[in-house]
């Protein structure tokens, strides 16, 4: 007789390995660096991917007070990434267009955005009060998480949340062809990551198809989020029309 259940991967062990590696990669050094940053945004993400997947499950509070403890974590880290994102973005560009970038000698923006920013012994008094905080909100999520009550999760309707997440990246997607505008195609992005991240649990349904799955969704959004990297450095540089030429940002 076949099973009349799904067995999917659990949830709470998971949701509660992505806060504490959180918390170990903020507690190696006083001042965490760019790999540390960008590890601990990506884990924060998947919460919050996990949260959508388990929304249906949980009381509406409970969802909304957890999910903004994750979203707040990622935006307080946002600014610390962003400059070093620059660098490297424009560091592949310089090596791809070395003669473009000769004639670009001496302009401030670019020097400024290129010259690396060597991280501090000690963090700023702001950057400690953003760690703090940091600490705190992890902190609560973890206890809060430890009596969430999720031993009887519907593994029905966290498919049905799946395929309403899935719903979502087409709507996103078909935006995108009509309209390929750098802000649209980085919430496509978003959400087809969100995507990836919930299918993670569903793996053992399918580990074969799944993976290969997995892997095409990984390759699209690496390449939509370098795009966004172009975008916002197009942005943040000013007008530069050899870049929105060569990369069609303009």
């Amino acid at each position: 007789m076949e099973p009349d259940y799904v067995k999917l991967r659990e949830i709470k062990p998971v949701l509660a390995g992505y806060i504490r590696e959180a918390q170990g990669l903020l507690m190696q050094s006083p001042m965490p660096d760019d790999r540390a940053v960008h590890d601990v945004r990506v884990l924060m993400k998947k919460c919050r991917a996990v949260m959508r997947l388990i929304s249906s499950q949980v009381d509406e509070k409970t969802y909304g007070r957890d999910y903004e403890a994750y979203r707040e974590t990622g935006r307080l880290l946002c600014s610390w990434r962003e400059t070093s994102v620059h660098r490297k973005t424009l560091k592949e560009l310089k090596k791809n267009h070395a003669r473009l970038f000769s004639s670009l000698h001496g302009n401030e923006k670019l020097e400024a955005l290129m010259k690396k920013i060597e991280i501090p012994a000690e963090p700023s008094a702001q950057v400690k009060g953003d760690l703090v905080k940091i600490e705190e909100l992890l902190n609560k999520a973890g206890f809060r998480l430890r009596f969430l009550k999720l031993d009887n999760i519907d593994p029905k309707r966290l498919l049905a949340e799946l395929e309403n997440t899935y719903n979502i990246v087409i709507d996103k997607y078909m935006i995108c062809r009509n309209s390929p505008k750098p802000a649209n195609l980085h919430m496509f992005r978003k959400k087809a990551k969100d995507f990836l991240y919930q299918l993670w649990f569903f793996r053992p349904l399918n580990p074969g198809v799944i993976k290969s799955l997995e892997k095409k969704l990984d390759a699209m959004t690496q390449n939509l989020g370098k795009n966004n990297d172009l975008s916002q450095l197009v942005a943040k540089a000013g007008k530069c029309t050899w870049l929105q030429n060569t990369y069609n940002l303009n």
